[in-house]
């Protein structure tokens, strides 16, 4: 969707988060280059690139951000060993205790809203809300509980899902100068277990069911099937839970009354720790073997607020949505883009597929609604949103897996056309490294940019880098200096994993991040997936996503594609193979498919390539995170065809 640069659009700019400080900052910084938000944005983007501490020093003052003692300065790069900077060296704080004090602005005072949710079920009951300072003074009765169960620095884990109690029980931990695990509740019992042990949890927080769709689903004893630490275990429903506990594991309101005793239970004095103070273990959706564990310090929350400002806009006052998990990286990013900048979080208590969500959207007042692109493709092939008023929307948001230009029109038009901002990052950048913003036009399933203070290069296969204006297709490199971004893993060699091997630029190492993505005669980011699902087809090397886009459009009765190559074992040019699931109630033969898929990739692609196979299945398997995973996929399509060839 391209906007012009007139009218409406010109004033609306100036009044964006980045719009205002360009207008402030922009003349001193840039000079009589300098002439309004919309030109000098790719200049003032590069500013921030050239120079990040000056960027990041006007940015930490328009978060929410309290030091309890000021850094000695911004960022130090004398350390050469430390890729990233060592960024606020010497600030003392707790990013908790942030979240939960009043912002500097009018519009975000104790009393405002901090979380409005909905329970599934509930669908035309009024929206529940809770206050600042009543977020507050929960977040202080569970960290006092905490005092009287575990230990300063114990690492507590949540696998349950993202509800308001979550939320609160998340920011509790961290006041309280404990870690949190994060674990998504999809997980079966041995994933759940293996994330336990790396973290060495002491104790986790889990509900003992799930609900969906009328039905409850066993969580607690999935958590313990494998599990000798403490729960603590919240009812599904009510007040009582609905199971047996083990004898050492302890219910909600149990855990509650540990703190009773004290005079002000609701009152707590924050833990203040060193900024580089680890207040999260998320984990990678490895497929093999152990997930990498990824921490998160004090410092990676505020480049979850600084782009959310920046990027998508996030304002005191807005209402947040992306259904997502805390034990996916999106769900501390969502909770520190909401209370880092005075917005209220909005949480759905259940499934995000049907009209029910749809509704909460609209009772709830959201303005800003982020998905998956597999998410919203459901939304469209059943029809479930029409007729709900998502007028209040003001932008957009999609990540997790590539967009499908069809999908998102779809998707905008059910909010008046409004703009999504498609977002590309990882779990150990604690951000995006590319995204959209609102000072661009965007363009659907593409990236209008690198994130802000984000340099990058696209390096050809040799790993030279490609001019920064020249249309290509590689392997990004980030540059090393990434404010927020880790510095270590739990489990792993990070130098080994991030750098070694990657090519020198301008003095700097790069930073490894495993995308392969296309810059555009325009400008524009295109992913086009993983470094390892890139696929050479007769000596031209191309991307599963290319070849996917194309095919997904190829016949209405298609839900999702997937391209995989398998070499022969007779040996010879690699084969392209498509699997296919269909849309409910659709059929339509292989055969069939084939023609349509060749037709589509040799007149939009390249007329070498030819599909060789084309099989139709229910469904793909995927991560926990939903992404798809080709090489499963690879593997079994091997295994068919080798017993078709003895055949």
């Amino acid at each position: 969707m391209l906007i012009a640069k007139r009218g409406g659009y010109w004033t609306h700019a100036k009044h964006t988060n980045l719009g205002r400080l360009m207008e402030t900052h922009g003349p001193k910084l840039l000079g009589s280059s300098y002439q309004d938000p919309i030109t000098s944005f790719n200049l003032f983007r590069k500013f921030s690139v050239d120079y990040p501490q000056v960027y990041w020093s006007i940015l930490v003052k328009q978060i929410s951000v309290v030091f309890h003692e000021d850094p000695k300065c911004i960022m130090d790069t004398g350390d050469k060993s430390e890729h990233r900077g060592v960024w606020f060296p010497g600030a003392v704080l707790n990013i908790a205790e942030c979240c939960l004090l009043p912002m500097n602005s009018p519009n975000k005072q104790d009393d405002s809203v901090a979380i409005v949710w909905r329970d599934e079920g509930h669908d035309d009951s009024p929206v529940n809300h809770i206050s600042l300072r009543e977020m507050r003074e929960q977040v202080m009765l569970v960290a006092n509980a905490l005092d009287a169960t575990f230990t300063k620095g114990d690492a507590i884990a949540i696998d349950m899902p993202m509800t308001a109690n979550a939320v609160i029980i998340y920011l509790a931990i961290i006041l309280a100068g404990m870690v949190v695990v994060s674990i998504a509740d999809s997980f079966a019992s041995k994933e759940i277990a293996t994330r336990l042990r790396v973290s060495k949890a002491k104790g986790v927080f889990t509900q003992d069911f799930i609900a969906r769709g009328g039905r409850n689903f066993p969580l607690y004893s999935r958590v313990v099937e494998d599990c000798p630490c403490k729960a603590i275990v919240i009812p599904v429903a009510g007040k009582d839970l609905g199971i047996q506990l083990r004898e050492h594991d302890l219910s909600w309101k149990d855990f509650l009354s540990r703190a009773d005793h004290l005079p002000s239970p609701n009152h707590y004095y924050p833990v203040y720790q060193p900024i580089e103070a680890i207040t999260n273990i998320l984990f990678s959706s490895g497929t093999t073997g152990d997930p990498k564990a990824v921490p998160w310090t004090h410092l990676s929350p505020m480049r979850c607020a600084a782009d959310s400002w920046a990027h998508t806009d996030t304002q005191v006052g807005d209402v947040c949505c992306w259904p997502t998990n805390l034990g996916w990286v999106m769900g501390p990013i969502m909770l520190y883009a909401c209370f880092l900048n005075g917005a209220t979080l909005a949480l759905y208590h259940g499934s995000p597929l049907g009209r029910d969500f749809g509704k909460f959207v609209q009772d709830a007042g959201v303005t800003m609604l982020g998905t998956i692109p597999s998410l919203v493709k459901a939304w469209k092939s059943t029809g479930c949103m029409e007729g709900l008023d998502w007028t209040k929307i003001k932008v957009l948001a999609s990540t997790g897996e590539a967009s499908n230009v069809d999908d998102d029109l779809w998707l905008s038009s059910r909010a008046s056309y409004k703009p999504v901002i498609e977002c590309c990052g990882g779990t150990e950048l604690a951000s995006s490294y590319i995204q959209g913003n609102l000072l661009q036009p965007q363009a659907f399933g593409a990236f209008s940019s690198p994130s802000m203070s984000t340099g990058l290069v696209i390096l050809d296969e040799h790993g030279v880098p490609y001019p920064d204006d020249q249309p290509c297709v590689g392997e990004v490199g980030l540059f090393p200096i990434y404010m927020g971004a880790t510095d270590k893993l739990l489990n792993a060699d990070h130098e080994e994993v991030y750098f070694k091997g990657m090519p020198m630029y301008r003095g700097m190492q790069l930073r490894r991040h495993g995308d392969v993505i296309q810059r555009t005669v325009g400008g524009y980011l295109i992913v086009h997936g993983r470094a390892d699902d890139t696929m050479n087809l007769g000596g031209i090397k191309t991307s599963s996503v290319e070849i996917e886009r194309v095919c997904n459009r190829a016949d209405e009765n298609i839900l999702e594609t997937a391209a995989i190559s398998v070499k022969s074992r007779t040996g010879g040019p690699e084969q392209l193979v498509i699997l296919v699931v269909l849309k409910n109630g659709s059929k339509c033969g292989p055969d069939l498919l084939k023609t349509k898929f060749s037709k589509a990739i040799q007149s939009n692609l390249n007329p070498l390539f030819k599909v060789s196979f084309v099989k139709v299945v229910p469904e793909f398997p995927r991560t926990a995170s939903n992404k798809l995973l080709r090489r499963v996929l690879r593997d079994q399509i091997k295994q068919e065809l080798s017993v078709r060839s003895r055949l």
